[in-house]
C-alpha cells in the first residue's frame, strides 16, 4: 500500500509541476488521469499518516512472573463472580490484540491491559495502571484497523446507488390501494431480487454483511454473534419467500375493497345562510359605582 501511495504521489506531483492550459481539453484529460491518485490518497492517506506517527516508545512491561501472577488473580476473580468490564481494544504492530478493561474484584476495580481474546481462555494480563491515560502512555500504540472487503470500491469512485423506494412510501401505497392487485405489486416489489432489490431483500443483504463483519473480527464472541446473525438472515430468507408467495396469492384473488368502506368525511361546519342576519351585539356594559354602607 505504501508503494502504491508513493506511485500516486509521484503522478500528482508530475501534474502539479506541468499543469495543462486552464479550461482546455488537455486539462480535462489531466484531471481524469490524476483523479484516481487523489482518490487513493483520500482513502488511504490516513493509514500512512498513522504509521508515520509510530514513534511512541512503550514503557517496559512487567516481568513474566508479574504477568503470571496478575493473570491468575484475574481468572480467580472471574471464577468468584468478578468481572472484566471492557473499555477499548486495538491491534499493535507485532499482531497482538490489546484490550483495556476494569478488573472488578470485591467492589474494587483496577485498570488492566490484556493481550489476546478476552472471550477465550488463553489471554494474559500484561499490565495494570492507576487510570486509562497512564495505560495509554505505557502500552504500544495502535496500528490502523483493517477493512471488511479489501477489494471494495473507493468511497470517491463508487457508482451511484440505485434509487430506492422508502418503506414509508410502500406503506402509503398499501393504505391508499383499492384492489388486491395493487397491494400484491407492493409486496412483490419488496421481495424483488437483482439490481433494483426490494426493501426486504436489502435487509437480508444488510444482515449478511453484518455477519461477515462479525466473523472478520476474529474473536470467540464475535463469531458466536455472527452465527446468530446468520440464523436471523436465513429466517429472513424464508420470510421473504413466504411474503412473495402470499403476494402472488393475494394478486390472484382479483378482489377489491367493498364499497361500504367509505372514507370518513372531514369535519366541516356549514356556513350560515346568506339571508341570515348576524347575531346582535350585546349592549355595552355601564360601569357601576359600589355603594358603601
Amino acid at each position: 500500500m505504501l508503494d502504491s501511495l508513493a506511485t500516486s504521489h509521484t503522478e500528482i506531483i508530475r501534474v502539479l509541476d506541468r499543469p495543462a492550459e486552464p479550461d482546455s481539453a488537455a486539462q480535462g484529460v489531466q484531471y481524469a488521469l490524476v483523479w484516481p491518485h487523489l482518490a487513493a490518497w483520500a482513502d488511504y492517506g490516513s493509514i500512512a499518516a498513522d504509521l508515520a506517527e509510530q514513534h511512541h516508545e512503550p514503557e517496559p512491561g512487567p516481568t513474566y512472573e508479574e504477568r503470571q501472577s496478575w493473570t491468575a488473580r484475574a481468572h480467580a476473580a472471574l471464577r468468584q463472580g468478578g468481572a472484566l468490564d471492557l473499555i477499548e481494544s486495538w491491534h499493535v504492530a507485532d499482531g497482538r490484540r490489546i484490550t483495556l478493561a476494569y478488573l472488578i474484584e470485591d467492589d474494587d476495580s483496577t485498570v488492566v491491559a490484556l493481550a489476546g481474546d478476552p472471550d477465550a481462555s488463553d489471554w494474559e494480563i500484561i499490565g495494570h495502571y492507576v487510570h486509562e491515560y497512564a495505560a495509554g502512555q505505557a502500552l504500544p500504540r495502535a496500528v490502523p484497523p483493517g477493512v471488511l472487503r479489501p477489494d471494495a470500491a473507493s468511497r470517491f469512485n463508487r457508482p451511484e446507488p440505485v434509487p430506492e423506494q422508502p418503506l414509508q412510501e410502500l406503506l402509503r401505497e398499501i393504505v391508499e390501494a383499492r384492489t388486491a392487485g395493487d397491494v400484491s405489486e407492493v409486496l412483490l416489489s419488496s421481495t424483488q431480487e437483482g439490481v433494483g432489490a426490494g426493501a426486504m431483500v436489502r435487509l437480508g443483504h444488510l444482515l449478511y454483511a453484518a455477519e461477515e463483519f462479525s466473523d472478520a473480527l476474529g474473536t470467540v464472541r464475535s463469531q458466536q454473534i455472527g452465527a446468530r446473525i446468520h440464523a436471523l438472515a436465513r429466517q429472513l430468507d424464508s420470510l421473504i419467500r413466504e411474503v412473495h408467495d402470499a403476494a402472488e396469492d393475494l394478486g390472484a384473488t382479483v378482489a377489491v375493497l367493498p364499497p361500504h368502506r367509505v372514507p370518513k368525511p372531514p369535519r366541516i361546519r356549514p356556513r350560515p345562510a346568506l339571508e341570515t342576519a348576524p347575531p346582535a351585539a350585546p349592549p355595552p356594559r355601564t360601569p357601576t359605582t359600589a355603594r358603601r354602607p
